[in-house]
């Protein structure tokens, strides 16, 4: 018999044995306080993949409000910012203090003059 992984299919062979053993249950007495431990467990593991769905479903509620939060804090912090950028100028240093990069100006590159071509030797 294969090794099963697959909760859905630890379950259906969980129910198969069960059922069958009740089925059968004058001819395998003895095993009949295992089939009632295993139909315990059956039960418990029904509830625990519940709530498994359950955590899973608000898990995904949870972090679809976490991306609408994250979005309008963005939203506003960016709005923040450029009021603080209006109140202290694009230039002031000040900004630094707000995680803001104040305006200092490009640096300007010298174009480099394009080198002359040396003089051919001329031979005739």
């Amino acid at each position: 018999m294969s090794r099963k992984t697959r909760l859905g299919e630890i379950r259906t062979d969980w129910e198969q044995i069960t059922a069958r053993l009740e089925a059968h249950a004058e001819d395998l007495p003895h095993l009949e306080k295992q089939r009632g431990m295993l139909q315990g467990l059956l039960a418990e593991f029904r509830s625990l993949t519940n709530q498994q769905d359950q955590f899973k479903s608000q898990k995904q509620q949870v972090s679809k409000r976490l991306q609408e939060v994250v979005e309008e804090g963005q939203k506003l912090s960016t709005f923040l910012r450029a009021g603080i950028r209006q109140h202290y100028g694009n230039r002031s240093e000040k900004l630094v203090e707000f995680g803001v990069q104040p305006f200092r100006g490009r640096q300007r590159e010298l174009k480099a003059k394009p080198a002359k071509p040396a003089p051919a030797d001329q031979e005739s």
